[in-house]
């Protein structure tokens, strides 16, 4: 079998020159079905057909064959995958696929056999074609943006429909929505352009100014139309892409097939030699109009930029002397070829945060760039914090971006840079500064080498196993520390750890939580505990599938349930479907069988709780955290499960609200350290991307610290030095 072993990190696919696995989930369509269904299945895309389905029936780690209800399930993920929404599909057509084909689904996979897919397909299609022209229609006639009823946006858990009627009043109130949208959008746009002209002098932002001449149902008719466009560019492969992908989803959702061209993508990407600016996307899942930002490549273009955030959304994208390009509705194909480029070139883009408005996004200035991921990686820096008497303590920190190896220099016989070097020098560097206490930074950490993590765990602890893995056969490999005993840091050390912290960093905090040799400080981590196998000989494409398993000295699985820190600080992610327990199908938190191993001494619950109770009265204190939280809060308002009115004053007066929220707590924030208050909301939104242009400029190495991000830093260290009062539990 030709294949290679992934590492213990989440597939990292880098934005410039690969693409992401998507569920095409927008509703798209422009051909004929008619025309459409001509296209007839590839002896290749039946072959893969096969072959996907008999790895999945015997080797995936599930040991789940594909039985008539596996193929019921898959069947299901289809309709999903293609209208994920429930907007699209008729009730009727999911009874008449069911009832044709619900029964003998998992045979034809397994014969390879796409005419049942193609079906399917081609009704989407017919659906898809009569959602745009009742869209068109509808956007060529005036429009009430002052009705009295309410929608549900997020259909995910809701039923089909029965009829075509109730479909499209559903369609009309979803316009209208989107409408309203962009109609106070561009209210706050207008405001934002007066505010930048007017104070020209103090703010640098004649690029900022937008002058949309548009109006909101001619760029929605624009976006509706580039839907239709993406149809019109799709082939056969990407039908049979999108129903393995459903196949695999019902295993996992890190299985995962790509067709030749992201295939492709991936070699390149595997080749450390790609232009790009270093992100990986995929479809939101809440809303597949817009693209999600999903990790950043350490060292690259975007991480350096410090004005992007995993989960950002991308909603629009300037070439270099181009004009911005409005990508909401585009699939991640065209954005992908919007944003990459030669090195050296400029690409702009346009994000914001969840379930913010439009009006509240900001655009990034990127020089594409080489992504490698060695051009980054360990820091550490010294930190002084008074300890609950005053007395000042230096603070190591240790930052560690990715657990991160060159593979191709090491087969090479090359030089090469990987974590635990870094680490261990970093290490050598903070003791010889007599530091009082060390605090290892795991925040949005993706994972990485499983070699180099557990390499890590053997710096800190004396002796013994580090980490199990399980097979699908049910073999257990147990990950030993040989190092002879020796700790490059012995002394005392809490583990930093966010939703984003996934895989190799979930490994390394929970060994040194299980050993006692250091508080786990944060939110609760991302619960990527599985392994995968790349898939390269495969007659068309490639895939991934899951084979493995990971799990703590304790016999827990690291799976689902992620690591619990002792601890918990704000977590930025609240609210957010961020993480493995809210993708669809994720392997179950389980357990098997604890290894012998020697803690070097755990705290009491009484004394967990004491430290963390102290936390929180602080964190109620430190006008960082009562920022964050707020800003949760205020984010967390919108629901798209929760009907909304479709009246464009109440929507405005409820923006308004979200905008009077937020610029309250900034200038909270800002008063109780020091700082002038804003007079406005403007002023706010044209100071902040004054501040991001500013902090693009500098080199990362020189950036300043933001404030909110430092206080994680202050108060995990803080917990570690009111820890060192607590009694430890000998063995």
């Amino acid at each position: 079998m030709h294949y290679k072993q992934l590492t213990a990190s989440l597939l990292t696919l880098i934005l410039g020159g690969s693409v992401l696995l998507q569920s095409y989930h927008s509703a798209t369509a422009a051909q004929d079905p008619q025309s459409v269904s001509a296209q007839a299945p590839t002896s290749e895309q039946r072959q893969v057909t096969r072959d996907i389905a008999a790895r999945l029936d015997r080797s995936h780690y599930l040991d789940k064959h594909l039985t008539t209800a596996t193929g019921k399930e898959i069947l299901t993920n289809y309709y999903e995958a293609l209208d994920p929404n429930h907007s699209l599909f008729l009730q009727t057509d999911i009874d008449e696929f069911n009832q044709k084909y619900g029964n003998q689904f998992a045979d034809m996979l397994k014969r390879g056999d796409l005419n049942a897919a193609f079906e399917i397909y081609d009704r989407y299609l017919k659906r898809a074609n009569q959602y745009y022209d009742y869209a068109q229609k509808f956007l060529q006639t005036p429009v009430n943006l002052k009705r009295t009823d309410s929608v549900v946006i997020d259909r995910e858990k809701l039923p089909y429909f029965a009829d075509a009627d109730a479909q499209r009043t559903f369609w009309q109130q979803q316009l209208t929505y989107q409408l309203i949208g962009l109609t106070l959008s561009q209210e706050e746009e207008k405001a934002k352009d007066q505010f930048f002209t007017a104070n020209a002098g103090q703010y640098d932002a004649a690029d900022l100014v937008k002058n949309e001449t548009r109006t909101p149902s001619q760029i929605l008719a624009n976006r509706i139309k580039r839907q239709q466009g993406q149809m019109a560019r799709r082939n056969t492969d990407q039908r049979v892409e999108s129903l393995l992908n459903a196949a695999m989803a019902a295993y996992d959702p890190h299985s995962s097939y790509f067709a030749p061209t992201q295939a492709t993508e991936i070699q390149i990407q595997n080749s450390l030699e790609l232009v790009g600016i270093g992100v990986s996307i995929q479809p939101d899942r809440k809303n597949p109009d817009y693209t999600r930002i999903m990790s950043l490549v350490d060292g690259g273009p975007a991480a350096r930029s410090g004005q992007i955030k995993p989960n950002d959304l991308i909603i629009g994208v300037a070439s270099e002397g181009t004009n911005m390009v409005d990508t909401v509705g585009w699939s991640t194909r065209e954005i992908v070829n919007l944003i990459r480029g030669k090195k050296g070139s400029t690409v702009t883009i346009r994000v914001k945060s969840q379930n913010a408005p439009d009006s509240a996004a900001r655009n990034v200035s990127l020089v594409r760039d080489v992504i490698k991921q060695d051009d980054t990686g360990v820091t550490q820096r010294v930190v002084t914090v008074n300890d609950k008497n005053g007395t000042p303590k230096r603070i190591g920190v240790l930052e560690i971006p990715s657990f991160y190896l060159n593979y191709k220099a090491r087969r090479a016989g090359e030089s090469y840079r990987s974590v635990g070097v870094d680490t261990e020098n970093a290490l050598n560097a903070l003791s010889a500064q007599n530091i009082d206490g060390l605090v290892v930074d795991l925040r949005d950490n993706p994972g990485g080498s499983l070699d180099e993590v557990s390499k890590m765990i053997g710096m800190f602890i004396k002796s013994g196993p580090m980490v199990q893995i399980r097979d699908n056969r049910g073999n257990v490999q147990v990950y030993e520390d040989e190092d002879g005993g020796s700790q490059v840091y012995a002394g005392p050390m809490v583990v930093l750890i966010n939703g984003g912290s996934a895989s190799a960093s979930e490994i390394f905090a929970a060994a040194m939580q299980d050993y006692g040799r250091a508080l786990v400080i944060g939110s609760t981590t991302t619960g990527k505990g599985s392994a995968q196998i790349q898939l390269d000989n495969l007659p068309l494409g490639s895939a991934t599938l899951t084979q493995r398993k990971f799990y703590r000295v304790t016999g827990g699985s690291t799976q689902n349930k992620g690591v619990v820190p002792d601890v918990s600080l704000v977590n930025i992610y609240e609210g957010l479907d961020f993480g493995e327990r809210y993708m669809k199908n994720p392997l179950k938190w389980d357990t098997i069988r604890a290894v012998p191993f020697m803690p070097a001494g755990n705290y009491s619950s009484d004394a967990v709780q004491a430290l963390a109770q102290a936390s929180k009265q602080r964190q109620a204190r430190d006008p960082q955290f009562v920022y964050l939280a707020k800003l949760n809060a205020i984010r967390n308002e919108e629901d798209d499960k929760k009907p909304v009115k479709l009246n464009i004053d109440e929507r405005r007066a409820y923006r308004l609200h979200l905008e009077q929220e937020t610029l309250a707590a900034e200038n909270q924030r800002r008063v109780a350290t020091g700082q002038t208050p804003y007079r406005n909301w403007a002023a706010y939104q044209a100071a902040q991307d004054a501040e991001l242009e500013a902090r693009s400029r500098m080199k990362q190495a020189e950036r300043p610290k933001l404030p909110e991000s430092e206080a994680f830093i202050q108060e995990a260290a803080r917990v570690m030095l009111d820890s060192l009062t607590q009694p430890k539990t000998s063995h």
